[in-house]
């Protein structure tokens, strides 16, 4: 059987105010024409599938549409978990026309799967129970047990503990370790005689996460899972949360993390995006292949040493010329706004614009501020900060808060703007 394995589609994002919709309905032609191309059988969509647990009509058209697509009439079945980002209910809404085309929805820790007569020589939910289903798909001669383990929250995996079992000190161990009962307990579903593939959003410890992840884990780790407890008798894990497509290191069997689509942050700058194709037979070692994506804008970073008239020549010479970018300048003026404005006019794919300013040193930058007024500190302060000298008006209100004590006092006004 050959899975597609993907996630964190984050629709409905955008990029520091720009809108990537276009990028997203990219990707998602790209992902559902390899779905096509490859002949798979089932897509795996990890959690994540949108940004914001109210996410806007356009992106929920989005989804829906993907899933039809995907689904291929309900020749291809469609496995979907809400991830950290999604409104489970909401998720899942959907199900009661979903299930005829092969498309199962799980939004919460121990859901069901919920299917409905299939199309005619469509995928068939032939048995399931609490986040485990098991699909026939057409063309396949054996089939496919699936333990589907949306998102687990502190709070939702002691709600699906209490209702399994009345155990006390199970619901006292750590997130890891309840994890790692839950996953034991669905593989007591898997069959020598069908593929077996369990599907997560975890963030698993030792993985390389990104700054355009929202954490899952709390300070000190505590819902992290240690790779011991991902389940030993499916032959592959296909995780959603991290963006950066990756393995994981000491798992007992074959786990990846498929990684985001899109680049969604700048330290994703230079990373390619994929989708997995997963080949598995009943017993058999996995074969996995990642068929890298070619939808969407690059996030590029520009380090201008060079200043303004490098960044112009870069400009002229092409580069870039679909990526957007996070220029870093370095300069021996302030930038005024009039550079900013130009600047953005000539390239409306500056994303952030952040003057470096050269100086001797920074120790000789602070002795020279030592004995200047607090004012002229503030003034001096916003100029580095803001590439703007601040209106009379504002410095005033400064010095008046000040006054007022709502500034402790000058030390502390001028330690605060230090640079």
């Amino acid at each position: 059987m050959r899975f597609l394995h993907t996630s964190d589609w984050h629709l409905g994002r955008s990029l520091e105010g720009r809108s990537r919709s276009s990028e997203q309905e990219e990707f998602v032609d790209e992902i559902c024409r390899i779905a096509s191309d490859q002949q798979v059988d089932a897509v795996l969509l990890a959690g994540d599938v949108f940004d914001s647990s109210n996410p806007s009509a356009a992106a929920e058209q989005l989804f829906y549409s993907a899933l039809h697509r995907l689904s291929d009439g309900g020749r291809r079945g469609v496995v979907v978990i809400a991830g950290n980002h999604d409104n489970p209910e909401r998720l899942v809404a959907a199900t009661p026309l979903a299930g005829s085309q092969g498309i199962f929805l799980l939004g919460l820790p121990g859901q069901e799967a919920v299917g409905s007569e299939a199309a005619t020589g469509g995928v068939r939910l032939l048995t399931g129970g609490q986040s485990w289903l098991e699909l026939a798909v057409p063309g396949c001669a054996h089939s496919a047990v699936i333990l589907a383990l949306p998102y687990p929250s502190e709070s939702r995996l002691k709600d699906m503990l209490q209702s399994s079992l009345d155990d006390e000190y199970t619901l006292r161990e750590e997130y890891s370790q309840r994890v790692g009962y839950i996953f034991r307990n669905l593989s007591g579903n898997c069959r020598d005689d069908a593929v077996n593939i369990a599907m997560s959003h975890i963030f698993v410890l030792g993985g390389a996460a990104s700054d355009s992840e929202r954490p899952i884990f709390s300070v000190g780790g505590a819902c992290t899972v240690d790779p011991l407890m991902l389940p030993d008798m499916v032959q592959y894990t296909g995780l959603g949360h991290l963006h950066r497509p990756q393995a994981v290191a000491g798992s007992p069997s074959a786990c990846r993390y498929s990684g985001s689509p899109l680049a969604y942050s700048f330290s994703e700058s230079g990373q390619s995006k994929s989708v997995l194709i997963v080949d598995v037979l009943p017993g058999g070692v996995p074969a996995v292949t990642e068929i890298p994506l070619c939808s969407g804008r690059p996030l590029v970073r520009w380090r201008a040493d060079g200043g303004l008239p490098e960044v112009y020549r870069w400009l002229d010479e092409g580069r870039d010329t679909r990526g957007w970018i996070d220029l870093e300048i370095s300069l021996d003026n302030p930038l005024t706004m009039q550079d900013i404005h130009a600047l953005r006019k000539a390239c409306p794919r500056f994303v952030d614009i952040r003057p470096v300013y050269k100086f001797d040193g920074l120790g000789e930058v602070r002795e020279s501020r030592a004995g200047l007024p607090i004012d002229q500190l503030f003034v001096s302060y916003y100029k580095q900060r803001f590439a703007s000298a601040p209106d009379e008006k504002l410095v005033e209100l400064f010095m008046e808060l000040l006054g007022e004590g709502v500034l402790d006092d000058e030390e502390t006004a001028a330690g605060g703007m230090q640079l």
